[in-house]
């Protein structure tokens, strides 16, 4: 009896070493870390739908500005790698990040539904949606202070399709129209051409927008607000906590210094400045 235990025992044995060695594999995966995999690779993917001063594109070149274009610049150059930038819209920037299509998403809202599908950086800004109208607009009471008040039969809002500022907007509006388009540009025609009565924007995108056409365009935010979020990287769900602690401190130090606020301002004064 003693002897069939042993033999059994002794058959078991390179099923075991078998079992550990995949288990150190395994480990050995896990302990290298995320970012090791991005220096490997040689490249940092960064997906980017156009919202200015976030990110920027020139249609001509394709190079991108804005100041999270900077930051997926500057967090590739930490990690010692280039930065690669995949154009992508508002409303696949999710998707396309938990496909792998891309490692980070810039300018990422943080709001509760997407932490379901994605991880976030801590903020590198605050943000909140304003309304941007034409004063003279006899749809837009005076003294309009919240969404109700604007909430009327005939009026049009425009916002970018699949953004947080859509979300946000669709869920207070009960008897106004909403236009949903895909870019920025388009929706900012859409008020100019009078397609549109009111942009839902980010308030500060917003106030590039009224400093732009300072004759007729104001800009209000709502109270109560409609959102209040921090604009971050979106991150890979599968991050260990330490992988987000990488990004985490690259943005915190770029914060407190006030280097991020001088990339902003950077931004805006590009946005602002005028045409050749």
């Amino acid at each position: 009896m003693i002897s069939n235990l042993i033999s059994s025992a002794l058959r078991a044995l390179p099923a075991a070493a078998l079992v550990v060695g995949l288990a150190g594999v395994a480990t050995a995966q896990a302990a290298e870390g995320y970012w090791q995999g991005v220096q490997k690779a040689g490249v940092l993917r960064c997906g980017a739908a156009v919202a200015p001063p976030y990110i920027m594109r020139d249609p001509a070149s394709g190079e991108y500005t804005g100041f999270f274009a900077d930051l997926c610049r500057e967090f590739a150059e930490t990690l010692q790698v280039k930065p690669e930038f995949v154009d992508t819209t508002w409303d696949n920037i999710v998707a396309g990040l938990q496909a792998g299509k891309w490692d980070v998403s810039l300018a990422l809202n943080r709001t509760p539904a997407r932490a379901m599908a994605v991880q976030f950086s801590i903020p590198a800004m605050e943000y909140q949606i304003s309304l941007a109208y034409n004063k003279e607009n006899p749809k837009i009471p005076a003294g309009a202070k919240s969404v109700a008040d604007i909430d009327k039969e005939g009026v049009t809002l425009a916002v970018m399709s699949g953004t947080a500022q859509d979300k946000a907007i669709s869920a207070s509006i009960k008897t106004a129209q909403i236009l949903r388009l895909p870019t920025n540009d388009e929706t900012r025609l859409a008020v100019v051409s009078k397609r549109a009565d009111i942009l839902v924007d980010a308030s500060d995108t917003n106030q590039l927008f009224t400093q732009s056409n300072p004759d007729w365009a104001v800009a209000m935010n709502p109270e109560p607000a409609l959102a209040k979020q921090g604009v971050a990287f979106g991150l890979p769900y599968q991050l260990t906590a330490a992988d987000k602690e990488v990004v985490d401190i690259f943005l915190e130090e770029r914060v407190a210094t006030g280097h991020v606020e001088a990339l902003i301002k950077k931004a805006v004064d590009e946005v602002l400045k005028p045409s050749n």
